[in-house]
């Protein structure tokens, strides 16, 4: 309570006509996440309630909890074993050492706090430099600090390779807000993800470090392919002898990005979010039914020179970033359609693509990152088409 009358007592220098009223987005941005807004609607039509644009983040925030646990625990277990096989290397593996927690990938609070090393560097500098952005925006518009960045800060982290350099990391967020959403307006008015376009301009940027077969180097001397990557030039079927089981995807104890590598722990983010209501089913059941549908079809076809072409759905499902961009960048209500049969046509449409740049295009086994900034660009479009489709049928009714 003392906090609470804190803010109360210094809110009057920074509304309109205080001391500090240039800053109030700073003082809003402060408050309103600690604590609950003071107002809501309380007439008629609108729902009366309490909860916002910003708990509503919140949730998606939480949904990722599963990724970030296993980012944190599949990292640690990847750089021990490569460190089990090269040796340590770099100050992260010099720490362990130091604590004496140890390198053992059998370990598993080894695995998390060493995972945690790679984490927190990319988080922070993603959260500072994008913060630093979202504060000078709210404060020349005079308007809120955009709530949608504490989402756009977590999925960024979550979907790029573990050692991505810190550098990089800034330049890419700087790229994905300014460029993906504050020149459209901001949250709410971006027809791009944000954390998409920042990811699409390091890998357009930088292809050597940012492939979409995902390269992962975690310790010096060592390097290692993902499973697309493998599927791509040897076939699926021979996933196996790489040491790569379809349960192992399903987990995610495979290499890949920090959070994109267990299917598992992104369908627990799915099953939250639906039962929250903040994630629209529509879309999930496009994407998997375009996916699932193309890959049979390119099953039935069959390539002699493409491996591709033989990978099941369910292959599909577990390998890449399928998973996480199904449930956390299809799902995303700015960017996608918002109508109902738009919303199945726009899922489609990002299954299919997906399925079609994996296959088709053997320079990018990945694939979804594109796929979801194709449909984002089409969603206007699709939409459009189906309001007009609707309008035709009202007025053939009424004639």
């Amino acid at each position: 309570m003392g906090l609470k009358n804190f803010f109360d007592r210094i809110e009057p220098n920074f509304v309109k006509g205080g001391k500090y009223e240039r800053y109030f987005p700073l003082y809003e941005m402060v408050e309103s996440f600690l604590f609950t807004p003071k107002t809501v609607t309380t007439v008629a039509p609108h729902a009366r309630s309490y909860v916002d644009m910003k708990r509503i983040m919140t949730y998606v925030v939480i949904a990722t909890i599963p990724c970030i646990i296993m980012a944190l625990y599949n990292t640690g277990l990847q750089t021990n074993m490569a460190i089990a096989e090269h040796g340590p290397s770099g100050w992260r593996a010099g720490l362990i050492g130091a604590l004496g927690i140890g390198y053992s990938p059998a370990n598993p609070i080894a695995n998390m706090l060493h995972g945690l090393l790679y984490f927190l560097p990319i988080y922070i500098t993603t959260l500072v430099v994008g913060g630093i952005w979202e504060v000078i925006f709210a404060t020349v518009r005079r308007h809120e600090v955009n709530e949608g960045f504490l989402v756009t800060s977590m999925l960024y982290t979550l979907i790029l390779p573990a050692s991505t350099p810190l550098w990089q990391v800034a330049l890419g967020i700087s790229f994905g807000v300014v460029i993906g959403k504050e020149v459209f307006g901001g949250t709410g008015k971006n027809f791009l993800n944000p954390a998409l376009t920042g990811r699409a301009f390091l890998y357009f940027a930088y292809p050597a470090q940012m492939s979409g077969d995902t390269i992962w180097t975690p310790v010096d001397g060592f390097s290692g392919a993902t499973a697309l990557a493998v599927s791509a030039s040897d076939g699926y079927q021979n996933l196996v002898t790489h040491g790569i089981s379809w349960m192992d995807a399903f987990v995610g104890t495979i290499q890949g990005s920090l959070g994109e590598t267990s299917t598992v722990a992104c369908l627990l983010g799915l099953a939250f979010l639906l039962v929250t209501k903040i994630a629209n089913y529509r879309m999930v059941v496009g994407c998997l039914g375009g996916m699932i549908g193309f890959t049979l079809l390119l099953n039935v076809i069959g390539s002699d020179t493409n491996p591709m072409f033989a990978m099941p759905w369910y292959w599909h499902l577990v390998v890449g970033g399928y998973a996480f961009g199904l449930v956390f960048m299809v799902t995303e209500p700015v960017s996608g359609s918002q109508t109902n049969l738009g919303r199945y046509i726009y899922g489609a449409l990002i299954g299919f693509m997906v399925v079609m740049i994996r296959v088709i295009n053997p320079a990018f086994p990945e694939g979804m990152m594109l796929a979801i900034l194709f449909g984002n660009v089409f969603a206007p479009l699709i939409d459009h088409f189906v309001v007009q489709a609707n309008i035709r049928r009202r007025a053939k009714r009424n004639v």
